[in-house]
């Protein structure tokens, strides 16, 4: 099954119903939106000769021609291989190369970020917006390809501990069964009711892009493209019962912006993509009142392991209710989740074990990765490396991440690969990165380094190598890392050190 008939059949039912808005001016109806959908959907079979399975990188930033893109490009039966627009040029090449993208469309500008990293194997970059692209919609329209449940959909790229970003496949099936679990556990859509996207489109925000046009909603982008409080607040007065997919530190964020906001036109706020502080969430229930949800995924079940709904969250007079504030919520309904011991065995309430979970939500593997995706999903259950533990009342609570993922503002920031570059430094012998609890971000990046390289260097190295939000925030210098006999770095002891310092 082809989720773009998800939008073929709302163009035909509701062709005039708002689909597609930019701050709060509609630009596209379902009608037109699925007819755009289906001339680019021809455009890229007859005019650029690609083939069903053949992967179409989007690194742009949030725009509404985002949401007529997605569906071209499943309606030709490509699949989608949305990144990051916040990059390097370096790991954007990196992304192109590994999925095999015969054609990349980017915003305006980050053409020039992506051509000096880009691979052989690219065939076309093409400018959102431009001529050529335009020239795209006005092939003629051709009818859904036909696609199995199980074919690619997404290619989720999703770092891993090596440093190097991996790509969960996404099929029709697993995204069919996110959308659906999202709609009916998370937050019903009636039609008309809109999604703003303030967090990326190329992650979380997209991924909730399905369930609207599945139950009628509107996309609306903000007119800034990214995150800003004060627009945020006056697009919920343009949208009554709009939702937002948000990292906590953007909810934070809403909380504390002194401008007005009609509460009563959010329908749900969502927040995922790290743990909120039990005194921040306490801070947004009593601004926003009873419009709180959490999810708890990851790119390989994308968004889609846990939840604690809306009623949890707002239901002060349970007598364990600030203890459910803290957690993860319960199991989605379609989905099996088990803590388990180091041999794979389920453990009991109240032990704490790694996180595994399966079902139809849960990626078949790692593209082009049989290691990694036969490490992931050995026995058959996804192993999320995370550490939890179940309640007696069957709410999942997070303690740890196995590995040393730092997740900074709702980004996945992993040490090795900043290290990696601080280690190209003439001037560094040694390095060593870890996350430091942050209220405002969850965590910021921090560098210990033995060297004499000083800060504004390392800064430099980094700016010039990778993301700026992956680039430590703090440089401590010092004699030697911990380590055991062995010689490798302690970083549990390296987090000890770092709290005491404060």
């Amino acid at each position: 099954m082809n989720l773009a008939l998800w939008l073929h059949r709302a163009g035909l039912s509701h062709p005039g119903l708002a689909a597609v808005a930019s701050g709060p001016h509609v630009v596209a109806r379902y009608g037109d939106l699925a007819s755009r959908a289906a001339r680019l959907a021809g455009g890229l079979r007859d005019r650029l000769r690609l083939q069903p399975g053949d992967r179409v990188a989007l690194v742009a930033k949030n725009c509404p021609d985002y949401i007529a893109l997605l569906y071209g490009i499943w309606h030709a039966g490509l699949a989608a291989v949305p990144a990051n627009a916040k990059l390097h040029g370096a790991e954007l090449g990196y992304i192109l190369e590994q999925s095999g993208a015969r054609v990349c469309f980017a915003s305006p500008g980050l053409d020039a970020v992506i051509a000096p990293h880009a691979p052989a194997s690219l065939e076309r970059l093409i400018v959102i917006g431009s001529t050529d692209y335009e020239a795209l919609f006005a092939t003629h329209a051709i009818a859904v390809t036909p696609c199995a449940p199980d074919d690619l959909a997404w290619l989720f790229y999703t770092s891993g501990t090596t440093g190097r970003p991996k790509g969960a496949m996404l099929t029709h099936r697993n995204l069919a069964a996110a959308s659906l679990a999202y709609a009916a556990e998370v937050d019903p859509v009636a039609p008309g009711d809109a999604i703003m996207h303030a967090a990326p489109m190329s992650h979380g925000s997209g991924l909730y892009i399905m369930a609207h046009v599945a139950r009628l909603g509107v996309q609306v982008v903000p007119e800034s493209g990214g995150f800003e409080p004060e627009e945020v607040f006056g697009l919920f007065r343009a949208w009554p019962r709009a939702s937002m997919f948000a990292a906590p530190t953007m909810i934070k964020r809403l909380v504390e912006c002194p401008a007005d906001c009609v509460a009563d036109n959010i329908r749900t706020l969502i927040w995922g993509g790290a743990p909120m502080y039990v005194e921040d969430a306490l801070a947004a229930l009593d601004r926003f009142g009873p419009r709180l949800a959490q999810i708890y995924g990851q790119g390989e079940s994308p968004m889609t392991i846990s939840t604690l709904s809306k009623h949890d969250i707002a239901d002060r007079h349970h007598p364990r209710w600030r203890e459910r504030l803290a957690s993860a919520g319960r199991p989605f309904a379609g989905v099996e989740v088990m803590v388990a011991d180091a041999q794979d065995r389920p453990l009991g309430a109240g032990e704490t074990g790694e996180i595994l979970c399966r079902g139809d939500v849960v990626m078949p593997g790692y593209w082009c990765n049989d290691d990694a995706s036969a490490a992931a999903l050995r026995g058959g259950w996804l192993h999320t490396g995370d550490v939890g533990a179940f309640d007696a009342d069957g709410y999942l609570h997070l303690k740890d991440r196995s590995k040393d993922l730092i997740i900074s503002g709702g980004a996945n920031i992993y040490p090795r690969e900043v290290e990696e570059v601080l280690l190209t430094h003439t001037r560094v012998r040694e390095v060593s990165v870890i996350g430091r609890p942050d209220r405002e971000w969850g965590e910021i990046v921090v560098a210990y380094v033995v060297g004499d390289a000083g800060a504004p260097e390392l800064d430099a190295l980094c700016l010039d190598r990778i993301a700026r939000f992956k680039r430590p925030k703090d440089y401590v210098f010092v004699d030697a890392l911990p380590k055991n006999n062995y010689g490798k770095i302690l970083k549990t002891e390296l987090r000890t050190m770092d709290a005491r310092r404060d």
